[in-house]
C-alpha cells in the first residue's frame, strides 16, 4: 500500500510543479532610477516581493492563471495592472512610479491611532516625507524639518542657549504634544533641549494635527500633535552614510546600518552634530549661534511574524553638550573649569537621553496591540552662576482592542502613565514629584454613507492632586463630490504645568521664584473647519487646502513680573484665544516642477483679569499676524540635478517691553520696539544624483538674502556695573528672527 501511495505521489508531482511555476519579474522606477524597497503584491494573496537596490522583483511559485499586481513606494503614486500568468512566466520589464507630491496617498496614523490614508483620514492630517525633506532643505533633526509644514512655526525662548520648541497657530510650544510612532515621550523637561536630539535619519515622515488631541494623546497635546514617525527598518539599505558640513564651522553626520538577524529586521544608526565657532557680529559680547557637541544612537528592531503583525522595538540613547555664552567662557573649552562661574557669564546644559518603546500585536482574531514605552531625561546645567539640575522618567503603556462591528470602526483602549520629576528647585520642594495617571478612552469611526465619517471619541484620565479629568472629540469628514471634501472638529485638550517649560526665566536672572498656589491644569476648546479640494489642470494636479480654527485656552499661568525682584506664579482667571486662517495650495506638473505655497493669518489674544473684573487684553507674544511658506522644486532630468527654493514669511509679532540701558547702567525711559518688523528667509538648494554610484551630492545656501534680526536678542548685556550677563536687567527673552545670516552648506548621502 505505501508503495503505491508513493508511486502515485511521485506519478502527481511534475503536475502539482507544474501549477505552481508561474513567476513574475519586473523592475520599478522613477525617471529612470531604480525605487528600492518597494512593495510588489499580488492582490488577494499572501504572495508578494520588496524591489532590490536595483528597483527589481521577482515573485515565484505562483499557480497559473490571471492576476492584479499592486507596487507601491513611500512618495510615490500606487501602480495597479491586470498580468496574465498562464503562459507561466511573464516579464513586467520597466514600471514607471509617478511621485506623489501631494501626499494623497500617504498612509497615517496619528489622527484616528490606525492606519489610514490621508485622503480618507476624518481628521485632517498634514504629511512630511523624509524624501520631501531631502529634496527641498538638509534638516538634520527634527527642529529644522518643522519649518516646511505651514501654520507650524519654531519658537526660540533663550538667546544664549537657544531653547526652541514647536508653535502650532499661535499658542506657546509647551502646548505642543510631540509623538515618536504615537508613544507620548516628549514633555515637560524634554521638551525643551530634547527635541533637537530627533535626527532626521530615522524620520520616516512627520505627521501634524492642528488643535487638541488630549482625546487619545492625553496632556500636552493642547494646541496639536507633532508625530514622528520612524523608519521600517525591513526597507532600508545595508549601509548609509551622510555627512554635511557648513561656512559656520558646523558639521552634522549619520551611520547607518540594517542587518537582519533570524526573523528580525534591523536598523542602527549614530548620529552626530558639532558646532564649536564663536562670531559674534552683533557686538553683544555673547556668540551669535549655539556650541554643540550631539551624539545619538539609535537601534529599531521588527520582527517578522505571520498576517502581518507588528512587533517592534526602538532604542535610542541621546547625549549632547549645549554650551554659550562670552567668548571668555567657550572658547578653547574653557566652559568645563568655570561652569557656575560668576565672572564669566555662560550657560552650560549637559542632557543624557535614554528611551525604550515598541508594539506588539497580539494573535487575536480582533485585532488588540500593546503599545510600551520608557525613558529618562537627565539634565545637569548652569545659567550663569545658578545652577539648575532635573530627572524625569516616565514609564508608559496602552492597550488597544480593535473591534468592527458594521459601519463601526471602534477603538477602545487602557492607558497607564507613571512619571518621576525631580529639580533643585522650589517646583519640588523636598521630594520628587510622582504621579501614577491611569486613564481609559473609546473612539468610533462610523462610516454613515460613502460621503459622510463621523468620529466620536472620549477620554478619561485620573490625576492624583486634579481627580478625573474628561476630554471628548468629536470629527465629521464630508465628501460634497468626488474631488471635495470638508472636515470639522471640535475637541478640547489640558496640559499639566512644568514650570522650566513654562518660561526660561524660571532658571535665568536674578529673581526669586514664588509659587503662590497649587498649579491647576491648563484647559482649551478648539474648533475648526477644513476645505479640501483637489483639481487637474491639462495634465497637472494640485490640491487647495483651507482651514478656519478657533481655540478657546483657559485657566493660564502668567508670570508676573511687578513685584522687584521676583517671579510670582499663579493660576489666574485671564484667557487667552487663538483665531484664525491657514491656506495653502499645492500643485504637480506633468514635467518636473512643483510647488507650495502657505499663508496663516492669525489672531492671538490674551486676557488678564484686573481689578473690578475687567479684563486688560493684550497679544500674546511671539505670536505671529501671519506667516507664509513657499517651496519650489525643478529637476533637470538630463543632469540628475534637483533645486529647491524655500522662503519662509514671518508677519509683525508682539515683543516682551524690554529696555536698553544707558552709559551709567540705568534702564532707558523708551523700551526696544514692541512688534517685530516683517521679515522673510530664504534658502536654496542643488542635488545632483549619482544612481550608478549610489550616492547623492547636496549644497545650498541657507539665508541667502543675509537677513539678521537689528538687535541683539539679549538686554542689559552692556551695564557697565557689572560683569557681562550678571547684571540685575540682563534678559535672553528678545529673539524673534535668525541671530547669524548667510550660511553655505555641502553634503553628501551614500548607500548600499
Amino acid at each position: 500500500m505505501l508503495a503505491r501511495y508513493t508511486f502515485l505521489f511521485f506519478l502527481m508531482f511534475p503536475f502539482v510543479l507544474s501549477a505552481q511555476n508561474a513567476r513574475l519579474h519586473g523592475i520599478v522606477l522613477h525617471e529612470g532610477i531604480p525605487v528600492p524597497y518597494a512593495h510588489a503584491q499580488i492582490k488577494g494573496t499572501a504572495s508578494g516581493a520588496i524591489t532590490t537596490e536595483d528597483g527589481s522583483f521577482l515573485i515565484e511559485n505562483l499557480a497559473k492563471g490571471q492576476y492584479e499586481i499592486n507596487i507601491s513606494a513611500l512618495g510615490y503614486q500606487p501602480f495597479s495592472r491586470q498580468v496574465d500568468l498562464s503562459e507561466g512566466m511573464m516579464e513586467l520589464g520597466n514600471i514607471e512610479l509617478q511621485e506623489d507630491i501631494l501626499g494623497l496617498q500617504e498612509v497615517v496614523i496619528t489622527g484616528a491611532m490606525k492606519e489610514t490614508f490621508v485622503k480618507e483620514s476624518p481628521v485632517k492630517i498634514d504629511v512630511i516625507t523624509h524624501q520631501y525633506l531631502m529634496r527641498n532643505s538638509a534638516p538634520t533633526n527634527l527642529t529644522e524639518s518643522i519649518k516646511m509644514i505651514n501654520g507650524v512655526q519654531e519658537t526660540v525662548a533663550c538667546g544664549v542657549c537657544f531653547t526652541n520648541s514647536f508653535s502650532i497657530n499661535g499658542l506657546p510650544g509647551a502646548y505642543t504634544a510631540v509623538l515618536i510612532d504615537g508613544t507620548p515621550l516628549y514633555g515637560n523637561l524634554s521638551a525643551v533641549y530634547g527635541l533637537n536630539g530627533i535626527p532626521t535619519t530615522f524620520i520616516e515622515r512627520i505627521e501634524v494635527i492642528k488643535g487638541p488631541n488630549s482625546t487619545l494623546y492625553g496632556s500636552e497635546a493642547v494646541a496639536g500633535v507633532i508625530n514622528v514617525i520612524t523608519k521600517d527598518p525591513g526597507r532600508q539599505p545595508k549601509f548609509g552614510f551622510s555627512t554635511m558640513a557648513s561656512t559656520h564651522g558646523e558639521s552634522f553626520g549619520t551611520l547607518s546600518f540594517a542587518p537582519k538577524v533570524g526573523k528580525w529586521n534591523t536598523y542602527w544608526g549614530l548620529d552626530w552634530g558639532y558646532s564649536n565657532s564663536f562670531d559674534d557680529s552683533n557686538g553683544d559680547g555673547f556668540s551669535d549661534r549655539i556650541h554643540l557637541d550631539r551624539y545619538t544612537l539609535f537601534s529599531k528592531w521588527s520582527m517578522e511574524r505571520p498576517e502581518h503583525r507588528r512587533f517592534n522595538v526602538f532604542a535610542k540613547w541621546y547625549n549632547e553638550d549645549r554650551r554659550n555664552g562670552v567668548e571668555a567662557f567657550v572658547k578653547n573649552r574653557a566652559y568645563r573649569n568655570i561652569r557656575g562661574s560668576d565672572t564669566y557669564y555662560g550657560e552650560s546644559i549637559y542632557t543624557k537621553r535614554a528611551e525604550l518603546f515598541g508594539t506588539y500585536d497580539l494573535a487575536t482574531k480582533t485585532r488588540m496591540w500593546i503599545d510600551f514605552a520608557f525613558n529618562t531625561h537627565d539634565q545637569n546645567s548652569y545659567y550663569g552662576a545658578a545652577l539648575y539640575k532635573a530627572e524625569q522618567q516616565i514609564g508608559f503603556s496602552n492597550f488597544i482592542w480593535n473591534p468592527k462591528a458594521g459601519k463601526h470602526d471602534l477603538l477602545l483602549g487602557l492607558t497607564n502613565r507613571l512619571q518621576r520629576y525631580d529639580d533643585n528647585t522650589v517646583a519640588t520642594p523636598g521630594r520628587a514629584d510622582v504621579q501614577y495617571i491611569p486613564g481609559a478612552f473609546v473612539q468610533d469611526e462610523w462610516t454613515v454613507n460613502s460621503k459622510l465619517t463621523l468620529l466620536l471619541g472620549s477620554r478619561l484620565d485620573q490625576y492624583k492632586n486634579n481627580g478625573p479629568i474628561f476630554s471628548p472629540r468629536l470629527n465629521l469628514k464630508y465628501k460634497s463630490g468626488d474631488w471635495t471634501t470638508w472636515r470639522f472638529n471640535a475637541g478640547t485638550g489640558f496640559r499639566l504645568v512644568n514650570l522650566f517649560t513654562e518660561d526660561h526665566a524660571f532658571v535665568t536672572g536674578q529673581r526669586e521664584v514664588v509659587i503662590e498656589e497649587e498649579l491647576e491644569p491648563e484647559r482649551s476648546y478648539n474648533l475648526s473647519l477644513n476645505y479640501n479640494h483637489i483639481f487637474t489642470i491639462g495634465e497637472s494636479q494640485g490640491v487647495l487646502d483651507i482651514d478656519a480654527f478657533f481655540t478657546h485656552f483657559m485657566n493660564k499661568i502668567i508670570p508676573n513680573y511687578a513685584t522687584p525682584g521676583k517671579i510670582i506664579y499663579a493660576n489666574t482667571d485671564g484667557y487667552a484665544q487663538t483665531r484664525g486662517l491657514n491656506v495653502s495650495i499645492q500643485q504637480q506638473f506633468r514635467f518636473p516642477l512643483s510647488y507650495t505655497i502657505g499663508a496663516s493669518f492669525l489672531t492671538s489674544i490674551q486676557h488678564d483679569q484686573v481689578e473690578n473684573g475687567q479684563y486688560a487684553t493684550q497679544p500674546i507674544p511671539f505670536a505671529p499676524k501671519w506667516t507664509g511658506l513657499t517651496v519650489l522644486n525643478y529637476r533637470f532630468k538630463k543632469l540628475g540635478l534637483t533645486m529647491a527654493y524655500t522662503a519662509n514669511w514671518t508677519g509683525s509679532m508682539a515683543l516682551p517691553e524690554v529696555f536698553d540701558l544707558d552709559a551709567t547702567g540705568k534702564p532707558l525711559e523708551t523700551p526696544r520696539p514692541t512688534s517685530s518688523p516683517v521679515f522673510s528667509v530664504h534658502n536654496l538648494q542643488l542635488t545632483k544624483n549619482l544612481p550608478k554610484a549610489k550616492l547623492e551630492i547636496f549644497g545650498g545656501v541657507q539665508n541667502l538674502f543675509d537677513y539678521r534680526q537689528v538687535y541683539s536678542p539679549l538686554v542689559g548685556f552692556n551695564d557697565p556695573q557689572t560683569q557681562p550677563g550678571f547684571s540685575p536687567f540682563f534678559d535672553t527673552a528678545y529673539a524673534f528672527s535668525p541671530i547669524h545670516g548667510r550660511e553655505l552648506y555641502l553634503g553628501l548621502r551614500w548607500s548600499r
